[in-house]
């Protein structure tokens, strides 16, 4: 009760954006294709076809599509997130699409920062966290402690917004001015969707590019929704940034080396598997 109080306050203060109620509104769109989809990113990531034998830890499981598609490669699974709302969309998923046997997945809320609660975590042969430490208000403490449920030989999976300098400061302010009302909500909204659809439209055009497959191809990009997408970014708070360099110097002093990696040229994640070592 105590975190989904701690959490409550966060976002009524306009310090923390409501990750889990836009993940609900996601849910309606997860079919079996998006978890294939889902299912092939890991694989391609991880340079594994079946997680048989695995532990799969989820760290910040937000819809709980990643934590279904570890758990459907055959891996034990462990779901983990500090927004309530994130643990009942997973709940969810997982009686919309069990997979067999159940008491191979479990889903718990707590966070990162709580370092008592990471030790209790299983030691696990992947660790996975995709786009969420950078939210967590103390990114390089995240950093930190999802190193403790990783096995000697295991692998870390995460995904941190790339730094683009001014840029990124600007989008801080954006994030701000969301989270501080509905008026400014609102606000964001009508001139964001707007302008990124012209934007998207205008790009499509000049490089002789069919714009409907923008929207309808988007489900490739790891199972995502485009629109799900835009409103995480523009709401996301807290929110900070790293260059690709600093995450790799972090983890290779800390005894991790690097598997692979998919930067982004400018607004996105950069996403890197090291291996304990």
């Amino acid at each position: 009760m105590a975190k989904e109080t701690e959490f409550t306050e966060q976002v009524k203060n306009g310090q923390r954006f409501n990750f889990g109620k836009n993940w609900k509104a996601y849910l309606k769109k997860i079919s079996q294709d998006r978890i294939r989809i889902a299912e092939n990113s890991l694989k391609e990531m991880l340079f594994l076809n079946d997680m048989r034998s695995k532990k799969f830890l989820d760290i910040g499981c937000g819809s709980g599509l990643f934590s279904l598609a570890a758990r459907r490669l055959n891996a034990e699974v462990c779901s983990v997130d500090f927004d309530p709302y994130s643990i009942q969309c997973t709940r969810v998923l997982k009686n919309k699409f069990p997979p067999p046997p159940a008491n191979h997945w479990q889903i718990t809320e707590g966070s990162v920062l709580d370092i008592d609660f990471v030790k209790n975590l299983p030691q696990s042969d992947i660790v996975y966290s995709w786009g969420v430490l950078h939210h967590t208000g103390n990114m390089y403490q995240a950093l930190e402690n999802v190193i403790i449920p990783v096995k000697d030989d295991g692998l870390l999976f995460i995904a941190i917004y790339n730094d683009e300098g001014r840029k990124s400061k600007i989008w801080l302010k954006v994030k701000k001015f969301y989270n501080s009302s509905c008026v400014g909500k609102i606000l964001v909204l009508l001139f964001y969707f707007p302008l990124f659809f012209i934007k998207g439209l205008l790009k499509d055009i000049f490089t002789l590019k069919n714009p409907i497959k923008r929207y309808s191809d988007y489900k490739k990009n790891r199972g995502m929704s485009m629109f799900s997408d835009w409103v995480d970014w523009l709401g996301g708070l807290p929110f900070e940034v790293a260059k690709p360099e600093k995450i790799i110097e972090f983890y290779t002093q800390r005894g991790f080396i690097l598997q692979k990696i998919t930067t982004v040229n400018g607004l996105g994640c950069n996403q890197f598997v090291f291996k304990k070592i």
